[in-house]
């Protein structure tokens, strides 16, 4: 059968479009690595320009937005103690708040001052909306708030509090279920809430601190990445980086060296490009680079390089053109550019401030954005920092933003905003 030529125009305008507007339905995006394929983001905002609207929040949190369709769902804690932790779903076009869910949860669980309730981000595979309010629980929506099921995974208590965000892929969630007594993985029918899977992280400590006395946790977040054509989940844990079998939880490979000089810690998710793998520890840990692939210890044979200290790490960087560019919370600069190849640092951004956001690419640009809420919007130049913009909304920040259809969504202490390019008359 042939097509008349305006056929196949009209089917590849379609498919571009697609391309260019697209949701953001997980942490760091649809493939979880902070990367957007929109051209034409906004690059420039202040609290008084290209604000579209802005939607007042109960409390501060480091959660972050993800957009599907005319939804932005965000998790945020009704109180400073924990104890009524909810699901916020926002209209993207006004604002306005659409349901609100809110689980009740007596007990109040230590955190950190830094750290508070509902530090995790959402998930949605289209039509349900998960969130994990940690030992308050995994819970399942439909878009108009209806519960469609809800799972208790036991207690997670650490002194810093929880933060790894769920992912969804193929009709399962997986989870990083911790930081605690309890570690482990698990793997959980979307569609009814089973446990398909659970795999125990060993460790020796007591939750807090390890066998030495030192600081331990791991609060990244999963990723899906294909590898040598099947699918791998791959989480960072407090000791060594794990890749498993989404099917059956086993784990197919590990590589060690997590473990740093102050303490078995992991903040940021691990950023994958080709059959590259970078890896950062948290509180000045090791940062890892590895090749994916192989069966067992890895470490051997895939580690191409381990450097220690570094600068603290919190939010996770990403890759640009065999690049990678990562966030700091500490000094000596807020971004740093980094050879995946070798570990050698090629360049070190403006010095001072803090971020715990993770980097965001998108229409050709990096974004990041820092405590103060300032976001630096630079070009991945692989051979110094390039600052496009600068734009400050004068509230402080620790979340990572989102990029869908020409917008960006980012959560401050007080407020999400949703960021757009203004034309007169709007």
């Amino acid at each position: 059968m042939k097509y008349p030529i305006a056929t196949f125009i009209a089917f590849f305008l379609m498919n571009t479009a697609v391309v260019q507007c697209e949701d953001w339905p997980a942490f760091r995006g649809a493939s979880g690595d902070g990367v957007s394929h929109e051209t034409d983001v906004p690059v420039e905002w202040s609290t008084d320009q290209n604000i579209r609207w802005k939607a007042i929040l109960p409390q501060p949190g480091n959660g972050s937005p993800i957009v599907c369709g005319g939804l932005v769902f965000l998790a945020c804690a009704e109180d400073t103690k924990g104890h009524r932790r909810s699901l916020i779903c926002f209209d993207r076009e006004t604002g306005e708040r659409k349901w609100v869910k809110t689980v009740e949860f007596q007990k109040e669980m230590p955190t950190h001052k830094t750290n508070l309730y509902c530090g995790s981000t959402p998930v949605t595979g289209g039509e349900r909306v998960v969130v994990w309010h940690s030992s308050a629980g995994l819970y399942c929506y439909d878009f108009v708030g209806r519960e469609i099921w809800s799972r208790d995974l036991g207690e997670f208590e650490h002194m810093w509090g929880y933060g790894s965000s769920p992912v969804v892929h193929d009709g399962r969630v997986f989870i990083n279920c911790g930081p605690g007594k309890s570690n482990f993985v698990t793997g959980i029918d979307l569609a009814t809430g089973d446990t398909v899977w659970e795999t125990e992280e060993p460790f020796q400590g007591d939750g807090d601190h390890n066998e030495d006395g030192k600081y331990m946790g791991s609060w990244s977040t999963p990723i899906i990445v294909n590898v040598d054509g099947d699918d791998q989940v791959i989480c960072v844990l407090p000791t060594r980086i794990n890749g498993y079998d989404p099917a059956s939880g086993s784990i197919l490979w590990t590589c060690d060296g997590i473990r740093g000089l102050k303490g078995d810690l992991a903040y940021s998710s691990p950023v994958v490009s080709g059959d590259l793998c970078v890896t950062v520890g948290g509180f000045n840990g090791p940062a890892i680079g590895l090749r994916l692939g192989g069966e067992g210890d890895i470490t051997a044979t895939n580690r191409l390089w381990r450097t220690e200290p570094n600068p603290q790490s919190v939010g996770s960087g990403v890759f640009v053109d065999e690049h990678f560019y990562r966030s700091n919370a500490d000094r000596p600069s807020i971004v740093q550019c980094v050879d995946p190849l070798t570990g050698e640092v090629l360049w070190s951004g403006p010095p001072g401030g803090s971020s715990w956001s993770s980097i965001v690419s998108a229409g050709g640009n990096l974004y990041l954005t820092d405590q103060d809420g300032v976001t630096l919007v630079f070009k991945p130049n692989p051979h110094e920092f390039e600052l496009v913009s600068k734009n400050e909304l004068n509230e402080p920040s620790n979340s990572t933003l989102a990029v869908s259809r020409r917008q960006i969504f980012l959560r401050t202490a007080k407020h999400l905003f949703c960021i757009a390019e203004l034309h007169a008359g709007e």
